[in-house]
């Protein structure tokens, strides 16, 4: 219900949208803004804020530089403040719109990472991001002229006073790489907060498009309530949510007032709109720390919730804003496609879902049953296609070109191929999404085959360490009532595939340790090595690993690297993941 005027004990009521943006969409971003808006002043709100660059969705990545694109970007957030502008219940919000948009008010060939101010219909502000971050999975620099200058903007108040200063910023302009260590990056450059602040800000709104990483909202938190309780002022900050391509975005926005307090955040992994009402100071001038008031939403518990969430909203926008209505995966019985077919089935619906058996020559009794036992228990539809006959038929139509050559890989990953082959065949022919079941250890040293565990769309688990696997499994079965799945009657995962030994089943007896060393110690050296950027002897020194395990592991992480740029995208959660956050060269010489 919207707020009489007079109403609010603070002087001003502001609403932080977490919307979901279809990347390239502006149309239908426009509009569906243009329905959190009305929204916002329904609720009473005298500012409301949108996510960065939300009209175009981020990352928009060379889009930005397709001709006429920014223009159309900048026409279509213009053209939702006119409109809002034009409706009686809108016609007195201030809106905050992130954009990509042209230094000024022209297009010109300097275009900014932006956010345009705008209120009964005319713009009122224009403020361009100044700290454009450049490392990671972000390359800014590469699109965006820096901003110059800070931007504060008269918010006028519903419950009656003067307009309430506030300062705009966007995301990196708080964070400075402090979160993910490149504060470096920024020693030389002035302080948005700062300039703010002698601009004579008293609330700071900080629009971002921050990809989830576990770990990370409590930093950004932190981070924030460091500004706040430093300057006394109040900010609130409202991250974009949702799945687009490898990156997640978890939205929950947060403000933190001027005694470094949470007193508003909203739901993680969700669209919503996030009300808080906000003062100035303790008194009409200001002095004093700012104050506010809002509902904070409890953020998941545990590391294990935030990456469910994360992966389950992964899969289902990824399907959603590709066209995708239903996946298929193989199923083999381990944990691996265990977890990622219980993903699947929560972000699509078991229905959606079709696994496929795929039994060899050398696959066990219980590769089969278990299949069927977890595709029983989440109501998935299970298809039975032997690769045994496709395998004899290959190995004889190669029998003259291998003559002479003894049995090696080459005999196991034509097993894997003829599966990938069916798996995609699958996908071809009913228009389902190919859904890849590999880990991150797994893909850091190639245990893994080319054109066949490795064909898909989307690689599910590719950021989980196979010990992150194993934990998420325990979650799962732990947590199986709230995971919403429909029909599912008890824990999904079947306890045979935690405890038994991981095997690919490519021949006789074969386990994953007879190739590699204990998994614990594969996870050690693959988040050392790739998320730490730790050298081998660091690595062998802090772990305690031996010096020639941690070197043979660090070779094959090298040499795996042509098969990862091969490999599907890979939804990210951990710091460092194997894609656009890790630009290795294939052909490379220094081993450290």
């Amino acid at each position: 219900m919207a707020r009489r005027r007079g109403e609010l004990p603070l002087p001003v009521r502001i609403g932080l949208v977490q919307c979901n943006a279809v990347v390239g969409d502006l149309a239908g971003n426009a509009d569906r803004m243009r329905l959190w808006a009305l929204r916002a002043a329904q609720a009473g709100c005298d500012l409301c804020v949108f996510p960065e660059l939300a009209v175009c969705g981020y990352p928009p990545r060379d889009l930005l530089l397709q001709e006429g694109f920014v223009r159309a970007c900048q026409e279509h957030a213009l053209g939702l403040i006119g409109a809002l502008g034009a409706a009686a219940e809108t016609a007195e919000l201030t809106v905050v719109i992130g954009t990509p948009a042209g230094h000024g008010t022209s297009n010109g060939g300097r275009v900014g990472n932006a956010l345009i101010a705008g209120r009964g219909g005319a713009e009122l502000a224009r403020y361009h991001k100044r700290l454009l971050p450049t490392y990671d999975v972000f390359d800014e620099d590469r699109y965006f002229v820096p901003g110059d200058r800070a931007v504060v903007v008269g918010v006028p108040c519903g419950g009656g006073g003067g307009p309430v200063p506030v300062g705009l910023s966007v995301c990196e302009d708080l964070w400075r790489g402090e979160d993910v260590g490149f504060a470096g990056r920024y020693l030389e450059c002035p302080d948005p907060v700062g300039g703010l602040i002698d601009a004579g800000a008293r609330v700071i709104v900080n629009p971002s498009a921050s990809p989830f990483v576990v770990g990370k909202a409590g930093r950004h938190e932190a981070l924030l309530a460091g500004h706040a309780l430093r300057h006394g002022v109040t900010i609130a900050a409202v991250n974009q949510v949702g799945g687009n391509d490898e990156l997640v975005f978890d939205g929950r926005a947060v403000v933190v007032d001027g005694r470094g307090a949470v007193v508003a955040a909203g739901p993680a992994f969700e669209e919503h709109l996030v009300v808080c009402d906000v003062g100035a100071g303790a008194d009409a001038g200001g002095a004093g720390p700012a104050q506010a008031r809002g509902r904070v939403v409890p953020a998941p518990e545990g590391r294990a919730e935030w990456v469910w969430r994360a992966l389950v909203l992964g899969v289902r926008d990824y399907a959603r804003k590709t066209g995708f209505g239903s996946a298929v995966l193989g199923l083999s019985g381990g944990i691996d496609s265990a977890v990622t077919c219980v993903i699947a089935a929560a972000a699509l619906g078991p229905d959606r879902v079709l696994g496929v058996s795929m039994p060899g020559p050398h696959s066990s009794p219980g590769s089969v049953s278990d299949a069927q036992d977890l595709a029983a228990r989440l109501g998935v539809r299970l298809l039975s296609v032997p690769v045994v006959g496709m395998y004899q038929s290959a190995l004889g139509a190669l029998a003259g070109a291998l003559a002479g050559k003894p049995q090696d890989t080459t005999e196991e990953n034509l097993q894997s191929r003829l599966r990938g082959v069916v798996v995609m065949a699958l996908a071809n022919k009913h228009g389902h999404l190919p859904l890849t079941t590999g880990n991150k250890s797994e893909l850091a040293v190639g245990y893994c085959t080319l054109y066949g565990d490795m064909n898909g769309g989307l690689a599910v688990i590719s950021d989980l360490t196979k010990g992150d696997v194993y934990q998420l499994a325990r979650w799962i079965n732990e947590r199986w009532q709230a995971l919403g799945i429909a029909g599912l009657r008890g824990p999904p995962v079947p306890e045979a595939s935690i405890a038994k030994p991981p095997s690919a089943e490519l021949r006789p007896g074969q386990t994953d340790q007879d190739t590699l060393p204990p998994y614990d110690a594969v996870d050690e050296v693959v988040s050392a090595y790739v998320e730490r950027r730790q050298g081998a002897a660091q690595i062998a020194s802090e772990s305690g690993i031996d010096r020639a395990v941690v070197d043979r592991l660090v070779a094959m992480i090298d040499r795996s690297e042509f098969k990862r740029r091969q490999a599907a995208v890979g939804i990210k959660v951990r710091s460092v993941a194997f894609g656009s956050g890790r630009r290795w060269p294939i052909a490379q010489g220094y081993r450290g």
